[in-house]
């Protein structure tokens, strides 16, 4: 149910609707429980009457409806409670919103009537309700009911006076007359108002109630806002006064509710001038205003209405709204509380105010923040207020305004003030410039960061500005400046990372330049660590930045730091100090680069850390040596440790069992250091301390802080056993004592120390002394960090206490001690990138933290006995009395608690720790007596440690334990009616249930539910809002075992929120406040969400619960309480999930709109999450429901938050759903977000925008071009529209993304033969996508020019051979090619990145191979950037150039090299397809070989252990440190070299086609391949196609693709093809030689391809057969032909294993030849038939390689695979037809064969095998069996006509196929085949002896066959057999003819005679042939004819004649129908 219930509309009329009406009689007679929800489900019925009704129907109704309200305001049972009184006032204001108002002064008379009437308690239930519909009710409708706006106000506040008693009324009644205020206006009269504002800021300043005190500063903030009666200075004091003392309020919602009202009295009354333009009164006013804010409270007198008649108007500017709260903030007297509500009205004010006025007036908001705040003397004398006001400053500056109000161009100039107006006055320059103090330049410094990640690439400009003015700041000589500069440093490597070498060469030059003169002063030693940090805090980011790093950085600055330390030996004491402190910190930023440094240098390290931790001093030889003295050692220790530390975290994978002893008993000796020192009981003096600003005691602390760390990481090390270090049994007993009884810090002022004496003592959260009594810092609230899984800590977050905390200004409260950056110098390198949790607790803190954990890790892994003994030792210690120190009591109570926790977090698997053992009886009696303490502790913050802990250990001890103590928990409950031990015992119990899981504590969910449903109803807030905590996790944690307790519980919630006990407005003042903070009805919302989850699907048949749950989650989303309305909104969601089908779809789209455009981020964070859930199911329904704002609110709220993973997915699944049918709307979103504008100032200064160097666009045909495509992407030189700004760039670096994957989509779906509708779609938008592309790669971030060169490389691909549709004769692209070429220069700008320049590379290569431009003159500079890059690359230069960028890094250098010749290689291998390339690429060949093999060279080396790198082929100078280093740069180049290397292999290997005998120089790595400038390709001869000896590089060649295909092609089919045709070309003879079949060699990749072949698909098998025949018709064995016949030598197993490759290949494809039997026929693909006939023709083809003695089995072998797949039934259509080919090329090389050797055998079983298979073929069993039979028909024909010569003439074999042939005349569906067969074998051309026994046999058969009328002809085949006899006259030898004219003649008129005229024409046709044939023979016979025979011969030729031409045709239309012919043309 919304806030306000939305119209249907006025255009239709809704039908009659019945009126709902409320039966009382029927209320009253149920039971008092089931009463508020019967009339909560009225309401809801009502509600929905509503709803239904349109704006036209609804006045007809509005009498009824009015009159069912009043029935419930009357009602006396059951009491309205506080939802039915909300909802009665939503529908109040409804009805009069948009009904008729005609009632509205009887309505209002009608409230009235009820909150005036009588003064008992019983009545003011029903005034409450009255009140809260009065409220709502004069908010909508008010303006219409002025004159009862007196009478209202002096009722509400008569009923005040009467409700003293009843909080939840008090509150009400200022709810309401803050409402009434709204909507009454400026038409309230001033009496009223004042009267209204007497009371609400009495309530405000004194009212007990906290509630009422929230609603009376909501009352004053209407008052401010909505009226004109307060607009002067007396007031604006007065509402001053009030809200300094309601800031004063300990609970956060209140101190926001006043921070809000002076808030938006300042809006009220802000004026934009910088003038004082108001009157000298106002002015005098306000200056009196503020005298009155120094006193403690301004004294209230009474004035006369003639003085107010004249008061003088106020207004305020930003310097008077800013001063008047930092004069309050600054006050000694103000509290912390009142401080973080003086942030929130900072905050609340910049978000109100105009963002012109903020982006405008940065400058002047920043400064106030750190000099009138963290400046100030009072803040900044103490170290916790500066420390937390530094927070909040951060707060508001950088959250609230850098990051919520703040564009991009306003964040780009705030940074560059932030540079020039404050950084860059330090150190001072100018004399009216005053240097900044220490703690404005930490503030600026911490904004600088915030700015820096925010805008990412965008800050380039800055770049050099920054980095000068951050060195500058880096001179500062305080210790917090240098490392708050130092991290400034890293943020800006981290947005600008071409600002890496720059910044470390900078730092090391200024660092060397101050070490060196360390002698002279201490400035130059605090200045030397100043720069070290920054140094180190440099390096550590080139682990993350690959491409920008140095390896010549890095070893300069390892040999610094061991130069610096060897140094330390000889120079004075401080001096010492400081190089030591330099050097380790140095060598501690080096560790982040990883093991692949570290290790070079690890046994150096160790040794290093040896001599800085040795063994400890005697206890004498110790108390003889000086404060100073013991300080340095310390100090020496603790830096060497903190280097230690990083190794650690960093590179732990080096350190072996042996190394972990060693480190171990280093830190011991640091331990025994420690101990060794005495106690100094006074603080040193000054020239007596190492560091004015840290005592012996401070320097010690920082070391046990280190050693405490250490030991933690080094256990952590999984790989190593524990048993080594854990050897130091002392490790518990530190860390125990380090925890309970924790060092004091030395810093601490006097006034803390009175503050937190045991006589003032309240509260351990409130200290607010940065220590706290030594509590830890792992515990922030119910929000406690434990040990996690990976490098980071994990949150524990169960217990969720919803309290209105914004931006962190108040959760920092909760905590008596304050983080920052500078308590450690590590945290500059020991973080991730941009790492938010870089802050950290002071050292002293630091210590407790490391000790617990040590304590968690080392406990798990301790005996027994120790563990018993540890545990013992912490209940002694909680039994101490501490009577004298409760401060340090409560301390202890937490961190032991915590120890536990964090102890058993471990031990149950929930880190990366070992977990041990921990589970014995004895530990569990103890370990549960200790904790069993903190769960009955009176300090919530406590038990919730306790409880996390119980639940842990009762899924580690088992079930024993989990029964006892449930069972005590139980008892104590009923046995105890303090409600904290209530309250922590029914939380224990539904911890227990989450930890142990619904299956193992399912046993005690009964008890469990029972004992939490009735402390539920306890009436003490604090009983019932733990319970129901406890209740939801026990919901949530039992899943379905929970669903029998479904119906009870939900009844219980439902009556708990309609009950006014369990919520802030109840009548006791205490549950009031308790509630306020502690939220019942939330808890109720969360419930209500479990049951969901509990239920899930089995929701939609409970029609009684689903109902009830919907009413209550619209109940929930009508509340006001944001918190609320997030809780109904996840249920809303759930629900969604589970019952689509009883949600209006519709409807909660719009709601999840609205919840998108929420200002809330949970709010938006659940409705982007279910609006994805709906994406994925139905997109089309989604943006269809919710109409055309959806798309445009979700790339608002994209660029308001960037990097929000959630709407990018939706924006990407609706991309990929839709881009097939929508793809020009698509493209046009994607356009309309590049140009999409957004409000801007239009005086902002836009000058730090520009980019610095601005690519030079020469072409003028592309000027007009550029300036739109700048337009578009707000780079116009003269600036973009005025008043408007473009979308982040992040936001439009996604929009390209998206844009790029859309073009991948359709290149992925794209067709070879004609085009899909995508691809014409956009293919009609080109010149648009060209145009955003070239816009993208012109703009000034990095991240959008690589997304435009990008995009147009995919252009040129998808439609670089596309005509263009206008001219066919020219190309698509061909007019978009000066915006390409113009897209390109930017790549190659000062400004640009090697990625970029990468990038531009690949789109020329691109471009030039498409062939859009065929000519190099038109090419223009996208041809000539690639002849530059490579003249470039040919230079023995130290750095790499491409026209402006300049390549510092090695990596990048090594990048951009790769890129270019990958894009040369691609144009190589493009010109066996382009012809015009050729010309272009081979004056550059000779050149370019050389460096592709260097190339390939290089990737061989980094491919194995950079150790043994040395070994490979080529020669080497020397090591230089890139080789020294090659395993650092190991991870990043591999890629690029495995990106590049296969096509320079393909590139190569078409030169080695060509014979270029360059190409072979450079592959035998002679030096004259070098000298080939001229380019010219000269060709080598025949003489290097066969080799003996490879060429030099073969081994590297085929090493590189042996080793990717053995352990990179495992599951990339793709890559693996990729890689064996690369193999394939490298194995060429005049490669390789001999050397692939070296036994060793041959071994290995012959396992290898038989692998592939038994695993891979069609493809690779495809590419296996090619390679191993190659490889065996390239074999040895080969050469010798003949003269190897009658000898076998050891290579012939060679040839077996290449055979036996394609015959497991052929196994696996044919299924008659497997072994298997269960293999299946089934039709194959063109690609396995492929397969099939290249396998057989590779066997066919290596068969005649083997030796005579092997060929026979060979050539059976083979026969046996033809005659499988001519048996095969589902390769008949397919394979059979295409193996024909091959099988008569085997046949021949068979009839070769048999004539040396007799092979007649081998042929007659062949021939055998094919009868077996046409008999069984005959049987017509399957459906193949027909084809099968025509298919071995046409077998056998081949092998009679191809092979006949070799079988006897007699063979019986031959008679029965000739048998076989001749009866499937007679067969349907054979016969045409079998005649064509027939004919095959009597047309043989050259008969032998078998031919003319095949004749001779034949011939009688046919004749007879053709006057034989008994016999069946089914399918007509004796035309098709007289015309091929007629045929065969022709055949024979002309002496024979007449004897076969003789047998034929006759045979063919007797044919006649018998078939009548029918056949006349027929046989006359033939006649003719057979006379053409042999004229004089033919006349010969008709000469010996008889009368009758030659009397017939004359009809039938008469008959021939008579017909005509249409007889001829018809005649040739018999001879071409269809027919089934034996092709010999294969």
């Amino acid at each position: 149910m919304p806030d306000s219930i939305t119209p249907n509309g006025q255009s239709e009329s809704a039908p009659v609707t019945p009126d709902v009406e409320l039966d009382v009689q029927k209320l009253h007679s149920l039971p008092s429980e089931q009463q508020d929800l019967f009339l909560l489900t009225f309401l809801s019925d009502l509600v929905g009457h509503v709803q239904t009704l349109n704006n036209d129907a609804l006045p007809k109704h509005q009498a009824s409806i009015k009159k069912q309200l009043i029935i419930i305001l009357n009602l006396s049972s059951p009491i309205p409670s506080r939802p039915i009184r909300e909802t009665l006032g939503i529908v109040y204001a409804e009805i009069f919103a948009r009904g008729s108002r005609s009632l509205l002064y009887e309505s209002i008379n009608e409230l009235l009537d009820i909150t005036n009437a009588g003064k008992s308690e019983k009545d003011l239930n029903n005034k409450h309700a009255a009140v809260v519909c009065l409220g709502r009710l004069l908010q909508t409708a008010g303006d219409s009911a002025v004159s009862l706006s007196g009478l209202v106000c002096s009722s509400l506040l008569k009923l005040l006076k009467h409700s003293q008693n009843h909080a939840g009324l008090r509150a009400a009644i200022y709810k309401a007359l803050g409402r009434a205020v709204e909507g009454l206006g400026v038409s309230l009269d001033e009496h009223s108002a004042r009267e209204v504002w007497k009371s609400a800021r009495a309530a405000a300043s004194n009212e007990k109630a906290l509630l009422s005190q929230k609603t009376a500063c909501y009352c004053l903030e209407r008052l401010v806002s909505a009226t004109v009666h307060f607009e002067n200075a007396n007031d604006f004091d007065a509402l001053k006064t009030s809200v300094w003392r309601a800031l004063e309020c300990p609970v956060a919602s209140v101190r926001h509710a006043a921070a809000s009202t002076l808030a938006s009295a300042f809006v009220k009354l802000f004026q934009d001038s910088e003038s004082f333009s108001n009157s000298h009164k106002a002015t005098k006013g306000l200056r009196k205003g503020a005298a009155g804010i120094d006193g403690q409270e301004e004294i209230e007198r009474p004035s006369s209405p003639a003085s107010k008649k004249h008061a003088v108007s106020l207004s305020l500017n930003l310097h008077d709204i800013l001063r008047t709260l930092a004069s309050h903030y600054t006050k000694s007297s103000t509290t912390n509380r009142a401080r973080a509500g003086i942030a929130s009205c900072y905050r609340y004010t910049f978000l109100r105010l105009p963002e012109k006025v903020i982006e405008e007036r940065y400058g002047v908001i920043a400064n106030h923040l750190f000099n009138d705040i963290l400046n100030h003397p009072t803040i900044s004398y103490y170290r916790y207020r500066l420390l937390l006001s530094r927070r909040m400053v951060r707060a508001i500056l950088d959250t609230a305004v850098g990051f919520k109000v703040l564009s991009g161009s306003a964040q780009l100039s705030a940074a560059q003030w932030l540079v020039n107006d404050v950084l860059k006055n330090f150190p001072q320059a100018l004399p009216d410039r005053r240097e900044p103090p220490k703690q404005v330049i930490i503030a600026a410094l911490n904004s600088l960061s915030n700015l820096l990640s925010c805008l990412g690439p965008a800050a380039v400009t800055l770049g050099d500005n920054c980095r000068e003015t951050l060195l500058q700041v880096l001179q500062n000589t305080s210790y917090s400046v240098q490392i708050h500069a130092a991290y400034c440093l890293r943020a800006l490597v981290f947005a600008c990372p071409q600002q890496l070498l720059v910044c470390a060469n900078s730092c090391m030059g200024f660092m060397m330049k101050n070490v060196s003169q360390l002698n002279e002063s201490r400035l130059y030693q605090r200045r030397s660590f100043g720069y070290a940090a920054a140094l180190a805090a440099v390096i550590s980011t080139a682990r993350a930045l690959p491409l920008y790093g140095s390896v010549e950085v890095f070893s300069q600055v390892l040999s610094t730091a061991t130069d610096l330390l060897k140094a330390s030996s000889d120079t004075e004491l401080r001096v010492s100090a400081t190089q030591i402190q330099v050097a380790w910190t140095l060598i501690g930023g080096l560790m982040p680069l990883g093991p692949n440094f570290v290790k070079i240098h690890l046994s150096q390290l160790l040794l290093l850390w040896r001599n800085a931790l040795p063994r400890p001093l005697t206890q004498n030889n110790a108390t003889k040596r000086g404060s100073l003295e013991m300080s340095f050692l310390a100090h020496v220790r603790e830096c060497a440790l903190g280097a230690l530390l990083a190794f650690l975290e960093y590179n732990g994978s080096l350190i072996t069992t042996d190394g972990s002893k060693r480190i171990a008993a280093m830190l011991q000796n640091t331990i025994a250091f420690q101990e060794s020192v005495p106690a100094h009981q006074q603080p040193e003096e000054i020239a007596h301390r190492l560091t004015p600003a840290l005592q012996l005691q401070d320097l010690l602390i920082m070391v046990q802080r280190r050693v405490l760390q250490c030991f933690t990481k080094l256990i952590s090390l999984s790989h190593l056993e524990a048993t080594g270090i854990l050897s130091h049994s002392s490790l518990l007993s530190l860390a125990v004592t380090a925890f309970a009884e924790p060092p004091n810090p030395s810093d601490q002022s006097i006034e803390l120390s009175i503050a937190s004496s045991p006589s003032n003592f309240e509260s351990l959260w409130e200290l607010a002394d940065n220590w706290g009594y030594g509590i830890n810092g792992l515990v922030c609230g119910h929000r406690v960090e434990v040990l996690g899984h990976d490098r980071g800590r994990k949150v524990l977050e169960d217990i969720e206490i919803i309290m209105d905390e914004e931006e962190g200004l108040d959760d920092t409260l909760s905590v008596p001690v304050c983080r920052a950056l500078e308590h450690d110098s590590l945290s500059l390198y020991l973080l991730g990138p941009l790492d938010s949790g870089a802050e950290v607790d002071p050292p002293p803190t630091q210590v407790v933290n490391a000790a617990i954990d040590l304590f968690a890790v080392v406990l798990p892994l301790q005996p027994q006995k120790v563990q018993e003994g540890s545990l013992e030792q912490l209940a002694t210690l909680l039994t101490r009395p501490y009577s004298r120190e409760p401060g340090k009591k409560a301390a202890l109570c937490v961190n032991v608690a915590t120890a536990i926790l964090c102890t058993m977090v471990v031990a149950n698997r929930e880190t990366r720790y070992s977990p041990g053992k921990l589970a014995t009886s004895s530990i569990e009696k103890i370990a549960g007596d200790v904790i069993q303490e903190s769960i009955m502790h009176a300090d919530p913050f406590v038990r919730t440690l306790g409880v996390e802990a119980i639940g842990r250990m009762c899924n580690l001890f088992g079930s024993p334990f989990t029964n006892s103590q449930v069972k005590q928990l139980v008892d104590t409950i009923v046995a105890n009616r303090d409600p904290n031990i209530r309250a922590g015992s029914a939380l224990a119990l539904g911890c227990i249930h989450a930890q142990v899981g619904g299956m193992a504590a399912g046993f005690h969910l009964k008890t469990i539910v029972g004992v939490l449903l009735s402390l539920c109803n306890d009436p003490h807030p604090t009983v019932h809002f733990w319970a129901m905590q406890g209740l939801t996790k026990v919901a949530d944690s039992a899943g379905l075992n929970y669903s029998g307790y479904v119906a009870s519980t939900l009844g219980m919630l439902a009556r708990l929120f309609t009950s006014d006990s369990h919520t802030e407005e109840a009548m006791s003042l205490a549950t009031s406040n308790l509630e306020l903070e502690y939220s019942t009805p939330l808890l109720v919302a969360k419930g209500i969400d479990s049951l969901i989850n509990v239920l899930g699907p089995d929701l939609q048949d409970m029609r009684n619960e689903r109902g009830l749950i919907e009413k209550l989650v619209n109940y929930f989303r009508c509340e006001e309480s944001i918190h609320m309305v997030i809780e109904g909104s996840m249920c809303s969601s759930h629900l969604s999930l589970y019952t689509p089908s009883h949600l209006d779809f519709s409807d909660h789209v719009r709601n999840l709109q609205k919840g998108l455009r929420s200002a809330e981020e949970r709010i938006r964070d659940i409705s982007v999450d279910s609006l994805s859930d709906l994406v994925k199911r139905d997109v089309k329904g989604v943006f269809s429901a919710s109409g055309s704002g959806l798309a445009d609110d979700l790339w608002l709220v994209l660029d308001q938050h960037p990097d929000h993973t959630g709407i990018q997915h939706i924006l990407e699944d609706w991309l990929h759903q839709t881009y097939d049918e929508d793809t020009i709307e698509w493209i046009e979103r994607y356009q309309d977000v590049l140009s999409k504008t957004r409000a801007k100032p239009e005086n902002i200064n836009s000058t730090a925008d520009k980019p610095a160097a601005l690519p030079d666009l020469q072409d003028e045909e592309v000027a007009g071009f550029a300036a739109a495509a700048a337009a578009a992407q707000g780079d116009n030189a003269e600036g973009s529209l005025q008043g408007q700004e473009f979308l982040k760039w992040q936001t439009r670096s996604f929009a390209m993304s998206c844009l790029s994957r859309l073009i991948s989509l359709i290149s992925q779906a794209a067709l070879p033969d004609q085009a899909i509708p995508a691809e014409a779609a956009l293919q009609s938008k080109i010149a648009d996508v060209i145009r955003m592309a070239f816009s993208a790669s012109t703009a000034n971030v990095v991240a959008l020019r690589i997304w435009g060169l990008r995009i147009i490389d995919q252009i040129l691909k998808l439609f670089g051979k596309t005509p263009d549709p206008d001219f066919l004769e020219a190309s698509l692209l061909e007019q978009y090619q000066a915006q390409i070429s113009s897209a390109l220069t930017p790549a190659f700008a000062q400004d640009s990145s090697p990625e970029l320049a990468s990038e531009a590379i690949n789109v020329c290569a691109t471009f030039v191979a498409t062939g859009i431009v065929t000519s190099v003159e038109r090419m223009g500079r996208i041809f000539k950037l690639l002849v530059t890059g490579l003249e470039s690359i040919s230079e023995t230069s130290a750095s790499t150039s491409i026209g402006d960028l300049k390549v510092l890094s090695t990596n990048a250098q090594i990048m951009l090299r790769l890129s270019l010749l990958s894009a040369w290689a691609q144009l190589q291998i493009a010109s066996t397809e382009q012809r015009y390339l050729q010309s272009i690429v081979e004056p550059y060949l000779a050149r370019l070989t050389p460096f592709w093999l260097s190339s390939l060279q290089d990737f061989a080396k980094l491919r194995f252990e950079p150790d043994i790198s040395s070994s490979l082929g080529g020669t080497s100078s020397g090591q230089n440190l890139n080789e020294l280093y090659a395993a650092l740069n190991r991870e990043i180049l591999l890629q690029f070299y495995e990106d590049t290397w296969l096509s320079l292999i393909d590139a190569i290997a078409i030169l080695v086609d060509k014979d270029s005998g360059f190409v072979f120089d450079a592959l035998d790595n002679r030096q004259s391949a070098l000298a080939g400038d001229s380019g010219t390709i000269e060709p080598a001869g025949k003489e290097i196609s066969f080799r003996e000896e490879p060429v030099a590089f073969f081994f590297i060649l085929y090493g590189l693709a042996f080793e990717a295909l053995v352990t990179q092609s495992r599951d990339n089919p793709i890559l693996t093809l990729k890689i064996l045709q690369a193999l394939q070309k490298i194995l060429r003879p005049a490669v390789s030689g001999n050397a692939i079949y070296q036994d060793t060699v041959f071994d290995e990749t012959m396992d290898v391809l038989d692998r592939l072949a038994l695993t891979e698909g069609l493809g690779i098998q495809n590419a296996l057969v090619e390679i191993t025949r190659s490889l065996a018709l390239d074999h040895q064995a080969a050469e010798f032909g003949v003269r190897r016949e009658e000898k076998l030598s050891d290579d012939i197993e060679q040839l077996f294993e290449l055979t036996r490759v394609m015959i497991l290949i052929l196994a696996g494809m044919i299924p008659t030849l497997g072994q298997s039997s269960s293999q299946q026929s089934r039709p194959l693909g063109s690609e396995a038939v492929a397969l099939i006939c290249t396998s057989m023709d590779a066997l066919v083809d290596v068969a005649d390689v083997f030796p005579t003695v092997i060929k026979s089995d060979l050539y059976a072998c083979i026969t046996n695979t033809f005659c499988s797949i001519l048996a095969c039934g589902a390769f008949q259509s397919t394979v059979v037809p295409p193996t024909f080919q091959t099988f008569k090329r085997f046949l021949q090389s068979i009839i070769s064969f048999g004539k040396l050797h007799n092979v007649e055998r081998l042929l007659r079983g062949c021939l055998w095998q094919f009868l077996q298979i046409l008999l069984h073929a005959q049987r017509r069993d399957t459906e193949f069996s027909l084809p099968c039979a025509k298919n071995t028909l046409l077998a056998i024909t081949i092998l009679l006509t191809s092979a006949g010569n070799i079988f006897s003439p007699r063979e019986e074999l031959i008679i029965q196929a000739l048998e076989e042939i001749l009866s499937c005349l007679h067969d349907v569906g054979l016969a045409k085949v079998a005649a064509n067969c027939v004919r095959s074998l009597l047309f043989t051309p050259s008969k032998t002896a078998p031919d003319e026994a095949i004749f001779r046999h034949l011939l009688p058969r046919l004749l007879h066959f053709l006057v034989d009328t008994s016999t069946e002809d089914p399918e007509h085949v004796r035309v098709v057999v007289s015309q091929v006899l007629a045929s065969t006259v022709k055949t024979v030898p002309s002496g024979s003819r007449s004897i076969l004219s003789a047998m034929i003649v006759p045979t063919l008129l007797q044919r006649a005679t018998i078939e009548g005229s029918t056949v006349y024409e027929e046989m006359a046709m033939r006649l003719l042939e057979i006379a053409s044939a042999d004229q004089a023979a033919f006349k010969g016979l008709v000469g010996r004819m008889g009368g009758e025979q030659r009397e017939l011969l004359e009809i039938i030729l008469r008959s021939q004649r008579g017909e005509g031409r249409q007889d001829q045709i018809d005649s040739d239309d018999v001879d071409k129908k269809p027919s089934i012919a034996l092709r010999m043309d294969f």
